[in-house]
């Protein structure tokens, strides 16, 4: 993919989410969807995150939950997949109490992606977690 991205004139950095190569309060929003379960140490992937936004910015982070059906159906086959074999699934309790240690404010929780849709019927989006696979959480850089 990296390779795809410069052939398209884009400038790839290429490091771990535990050590960014950018200066204190660079980004307004940082992005994690489907990364968590594949970093060595989720809490300093956070506070790396916390450390480049600026005060008052963002990060939003995507996962499937652990606790949820698809969640336990990937951990009950993670030994014969490729990509999950290395995985490490959270909760969203694990998620909100790790962003909180990493000074992170919640802000907004939402789910979908529910076991009980027909694979072309579209999920909506509600507030919360524990019904949907897929959770989403903002959370807030608040200057203390």
């Amino acid at each position: 993919m990296a390779d795809m991205a410069r052939s398209r004139g884009i400038h790839v950095y290429e490091s771990v989410a535990e050590q960014l190569p950018f200066q204190d309060k660079k980004f307004d929003f940082a992005l994690m969807v489907t990364t968590i379960c594949f970093v060595d140490d989720i809490l300093k992937s956070f506070q790396e995150a916390y450390r480049i936004l600026k005060n008052d910015g963002f990060i939003i982070v995507g996962f499937v939950d652990k606790n949820s059906e698809l969640g336990r159906q990937y951990q009950l086959k993670a030994g014969e997949s490729k990509f999950y074999r290395h995985a490490t699934f959270y909760s969203s309790e694990e998620v909100i109490t790790l962003l909180k240690k990493a000074n992170f404010t919640i802000s907004d929780i939402k789910q979908t992606v529910y076991s009980n849709k027909k694979v072309n019927e579209i999920s909506i989006v509600e507030n919360g977690y524990g019904k949907g696979n897929f959770v989403i959480i903002k959370a807030l850089k608040i200057d203390k």
